[in-house]
């Protein structure tokens, strides 16, 4: 229940607090005056949306705040975002402002700052606001939908859940198998290039990475044999065959250096050096005579030695530019193909996975299926009887169940089917209802829904307009019913309405001309005031016959005083 609502700096309210109380609150006054701004307070302050426009005009901070009884529901919903819940009262704030060009806001429950979608979520659980307007709500089939579920209960609520959990878990692992059966593809194209690359890189039968320098450095000699045993040989004839040869001339001159070394000590390293150099060319022009021995020509290896140096190059080419980057691409493409090879999930285990839980998503639709149906049967017979006493005793309403694709919600497209006169046939609710009949049709939907729910705060913003008096004296008692149950805040302009409520507000302007603000009044009536007041909504002047009227009003309504008769006014002014 709603018990208190402070507004400040919100549309037109500069200072506003309000104090409601249990049973049927009736808020009236003149078009214009207000009273539909308390009702946007409350929507901002629970999750709806606030803008920069609301804020009132000329200032730069601004405040809504309520206060409402703690109910199991709610209570459940604090303990779940860890909010303390000390006694019997639930304090919400939303503050908000302009900070140089930008706007924000911020909410708080029991002082604990909370997002606008945890707010939505407990505001289910506080208030419900219904209005004339709502034609494009009666034409949406999820609207509808939403409308039937709750009327069906928490044991469909449940099964809807189990549906869109079933529904989720099917959707994630098709995407699973499709998204598995293109790595699939991409795989076996992997797998398909590893193995061609390996069928080139395998028999070549790489190990040394040194092996194409070596080839190059052999294939060289190779191929310039005849110069290299030409000039090998001439250079051991100069070493030690020619006359006179480097040997001959060398041994000359240490014979020279022995034959006058005894005169010079001096010279006998130099003698020693010659010794040296006579025996290192001799060694020299040995070497020189077997490599020039060993040279052959040798077509068939010069051949078999440049198509082995082409096989690398043209690896090299390919696989990396040296032979060393060729071997370790091959090393880690043997490693891949053995991975790829070696995976154990297969796209039929998937399939068949994948329809288990498509089985699974179709037994709980059909589940939920029947609780609709059942549920549609009862709200069928449940609102024609909460219509009849609304002056539509001849009205038809079927719930239409039409079966689609099955999604988060199941499958079925929900349609109200709607005829307010005999012979009319059945046609959808949201095309064909006038506005009065909407507004009964409102009326009784949430009459049917709050025997389903816990009770909380119910809202309703002028279902009454275009009504006739009769029809407005049916809806003043359907309200005064809910009022039993339920705390219900209603804006009217009906006397018939108002006259019903247990407590009547009446929101009225003042303006000031001295300092041009205008004075916004809520004003808690008493017996006597309220006469007044449904003589102005009754005839607009306050004659004798008005005045009578309006006491007799009071009168048939039998009902007890409220509980404080004091009168109370609280201004806020603009």
């Amino acid at each position: 229940m709603l018990q208190t609502l402070r507004i400040e700096n919100f549309a037109l309210i500069a200072e506003l607090e309000v104090t409601f109380r249990r049973g049927l609150n009736v808020l009236t006054g003149e078009t214009g005056t207000g009273k539909s701004i308390l009702l946007d307070a409350i929507d901002a302050l629970l999750g709806g949306k606030l803008s920069a426009r609301q804020l009132r005009s000329g200032t730069e901070q601004g405040c809504i705040e309520a206060i409402f009884t703690i109910t199991p529901p709610v209570r459940e919903w604090l303990a779940l975002l860890e909010i303390d819940a000390e006694g019997d009262e639930l304090i919400c704030t939303r503050e908000f402002g302009l900070k140089g060009d930008t706007f924000r806001s911020r909410s708080r429950v029991n002082g604990v700052l909370v997002n606008r979608q945890q707010l939505q979520e407990l505001r289910q659980h506080l208030v419900r606001l219904t209005a004339q307007g709502q034609a494009v709500q009666l034409a949406s089939a999820a609207q509808q939908r939403d409308w039937l579920d709750r009327y069906g209960g928490e044991a469909l609520i449940a099964q809807r859940q189990q549906v869109t959990a079933a529904y989720r878990a099917w959707q994630a692992r098709q995407r699973e198998w499709q998204d598995f059966a293109a790595q699939e593809q991409q795989r076996r194209q992997r797998l398909d290039l590893l193995r061609f690359q390996l069928q080139e890189l395998l028999p070549a039968a790489l190990e040394d990475p040194e092996e194409l320098t070596q080839l190059q450095q052999d294939y060289q000699r190779l191929s310039h044999v005849q110069e290299l045993q030409a000039q090998s040989r001439q250079a051991y004839h100069l070493l030690y065959e020619g006359e006179p040869s480097v040997v001959t001339l060398l041994a000359q001159a240490q014979g020279a250096l022995q034959a006058i070394a005894a005169w010079d000590p001096e010279l006998q390293p130099i003698g020693e050096l010659l010794e040296g150099a006579i025996a290192h060319t001799m060694e020299a022009a040995r070497q020189l005579r077997s490599y020039a021995d060993r040279l052959e020509a040798d077509p068939a290896t010069l051949d078999a030695l440049g198509q082995r140096m082409h096989q690398l190059q043209r690896l090299c080419r390919k696989y990396g530019p040296d032979l060393a980057s060729v071997i370790a691409y091959r090393d880690r493409s043997q490693a891949e193909l053995a991975a790829l090879s070696q995976e154990s999930t297969s796209q039929e285990s998937l399939e068949a996975e994948v329809s288990r839980l498509r089985q699974a998503l179709e037994a709980a639709s059909a589940q939920l299926h029947q609780l609709r149906q059942r549920a549609a049967e009862r709200l069928q017979h449940d609102l024609l009887v909460h219509l009849k006493p609304l002056g539509l005793p001849q009205a038809q309403f079927a719930v239409q169940l039409t079966p689609t694709e099955v999604t988060s919600a199941g499958a079925e497209e929900i349609t109200f089917l709607w005829s307010a006169n005999p012979g009319q046939p059945l046609q959808p609710l949201g095309e064909i209802a006038s506005g009065g009949e909407m507004s009964r049709f409102l009326l009784a939907l949430e009459t049917c829904l709050t025997t389903q729910q816990t009770p909380k705060t119910l809202i309703f913003d002028e279902i009454d307009a275009g009504v006739s008096g009769r029809v407005a004296a049916a809806i003043a008692e359907s309200l005064s019913r809910l009022g039993q149950t339920h705390q219900v805040l209603c804006v009217t302009h009906q006397s018939l309405i108002a006259a019903a409520a247990d407590h009547h507000y009446l929101v009225h302007k003042e303006i000031d001309s001295t300092n041009s603000t205008t004075t916004i009044c809520v004003q808690y009536l008493t017996d006597e005031a309220r006469v007044q007041a449904l003589a102005d909504l009754a005839g607009g002047d306050r004659s004798t016959v008005a005045l009578s009227f309006a006491s007799g009003l009071l009168a048939q309504q039998q009902r007890p005083s409220p509980a404080d008769l004091d009168s109370e006014e609280v201004t806020m002014k603009t």
